[in-house]
């Protein structure tokens, strides 16, 4: 039987991993294949993950036109789908953040269109506008779910307290932040306001852009965003890298890869349920979906995280000795 979890107060059955199509951004990751996409996307649901997120800031659009060739081809009912909202794109291809009602509906409309269904499950709004005042985000939102267009909305990339002042106005209910074992500011806030407040989480870049997946040595060059990015750049990046590694020995105690034991630690947070994971290839949603369930023992979650918190530049390995 599939593994599933109840996202928050939404009620939704999902899977805890979800497949993530940031991916298609070429300016961001290069370009992709669409087959290898798609044949990921097949072995994702063969695999028991129901869950599939995605934005119309993902390529312009080239995203959810991919995940809505897939979604045509299986049944509605399999799937739990995800987009998020907050562009107003240019035709010179300039973008700047617009939630204001009319075009929020224009959007959803276009968004449906693309995704090939009648009805998103869960809605985000992908950033914050300042201009849009939030009585008329929660009016907009509202009347998308009452027309039976969207099903559940929530956040993504928004404070604690951007949340907390949102939800005085509507019935936000799920929050999309980024988090990771070598990230985890949002443990002394936003998580602990989500798990109280029953909200269904569901983290991005669990595995920090690649880094935490243990295929580095951390002498690697880059050809996509990650050649700007300082984590992936001179010692830091050496440094990180090693105490990746270390965590070998570990990840062979549960018969696990170092990605599926990051991803395991990740998930065992009370205050999230779901890991978005970026996928390319079919074995890359197999490794990912075979965690669904799986646990660690109490001891060996909090060497993990010591092997991976910076102590005055350094980092401890998994016996928790510095580097």
């Amino acid at each position: 039987m599939a593994t599933r979890v109840t996202f928050g107060a939404t009620g939704l059955q999902v899977s805890p991993v979800c497949y993530g199509t940031w991916q298609l951004s070429p300016r961001f990751w290069g370009e992709q294949s669409k087959g290898d996409i798609l044949r990921a996307m097949r072995a994702a649901l063969d695999a028991g993950v129901n869950f599939f997120d995605t934005a119309d800031a993902y390529g312009d659009g080239y995203g959810e036109a991919v995940l809505g060739e897939f979604l045509g081809a299986v049944p509605r009912d399999q799937v739990v789908v995800c987009t998020k909202v907050v562009n107003h794109f240019n035709p010179d291809g300039s973008r700047y953040p617009d939630l204001s009602s009319a075009h929020v509906r224009e959007r959803c409309d276009i968004q449906l269109q693309r995704l090939r269904i009648d009805t998103i499950d869960v809605y985000l709004l992908h950033l914050v506008d300042p201009l849009t005042p939030l009585f008329e985000l929660a009016e907009v939102l509202e009347a998308l779910r009452k027309a039976g267009k969207i099903r559940h909305y929530g956040v993504s990339n928004h404070t604690t307290e951007q949340l907390r002042a949102l939800r005085r106005f509507g019935a936000y209910n799920v929050c999309q932040p980024p988090y990771s074992l070598l990230a985890r500011e949002i443990e002394n806030d936003l998580l602990p306001y989500c798990e109280g407040e029953n909200l269904g989480v569901m983290v991005y870049s669990p595995l920090h852009k690649g880094l935490l997946s243990g295929k580095y040595k951390g002498d690697e060059t880059f050809s996509d965003f990650r050649q700007h990015h300082a984590d992936f750049q001179g010692e830091r990046f050496r440094q990180v890298a090693a105490a990746v590694q270390g965590l070998k020995s570990m990840a062979e105690k549960y018969g696990m890869s170092i990605y599926q034991l990051v991803l395991t630690a990740t998930l065992m947070h009370p205050a999230i349920q779901v890991g978005v994971v970026g996928i390319k290839t079919p074995e890359q949603i197999t490794e990912a979906a075979a965690v669904m369930g799986r646990r660690l023992e109490r001891e060996d979650w909090y060497l993990i995280r010591k092997a991976l918190t910076l102590d005055s530049g350094r980092i401890r390995d998994a016996g928790g000795k510095t580097k």
